[in-house]
């Protein structure tokens, strides 16, 4: 098993799109960088990560987090993964995105827990705010 742990995915949009997220609905993503923060405290830990990254590289369809829809479109492109092994920073990395006025996509990830939001639209910059920087070691 691998180690549990939090993570941020920083994902490209190449072109402006409309996504069906699950439960969520359509939601409309402009073109630009997106950072995606979860968590992996389950079965298999922070093993999730590869999941993610076979759903972007069109390898899995099975769509059962809402960022499995955005990782799924032809329109986007993994950039990026940072992982945070046996630390629990899903929240605390939301609040660093929303410190440095990234902007939210409202519910996003957040379904089980207070946070508006854990997918951040990071405009046309690919580098991590320092706000969220600052917790990679």
């Amino acid at each position: 098993m691998a180690a549990p742990g939090s993570y941020v995915l920083v994902v490209n949009c190449t072109q402006p799109v409309t996504i069906e997220v699950g439960a969520l609905g359509e939601i409309g993503f402009n073109a630009g960088t997106y950072a995606y923060v979860g968590s992996a405290f389950g079965p298999g830990g922070l093993a999730r990560v590869e999941r993610h990254r076979r759903v972007a590289n069109g390898e899995h369809d099975v769509r059962h987090w809402h960022i499995d829809y955005l990782l799924g479109s032809t329109e986007t492109q993994l950039k990026r993964v940072e992982t945070f092994r046996d630390r629990d920073l899903e929240c605390t990395l939301a609040s660093a995105f929303a410190e440095a006025a990234c902007q939210p996509v409202n519910s996003f990830g957040a379904s089980d827990c207070d946070c508006v939001s854990h997918l951040w639209a990071l405009g046309s910059s690919t580098e991590l705010p320092e706000t969220v920087a600052a917790y990679i070691e």
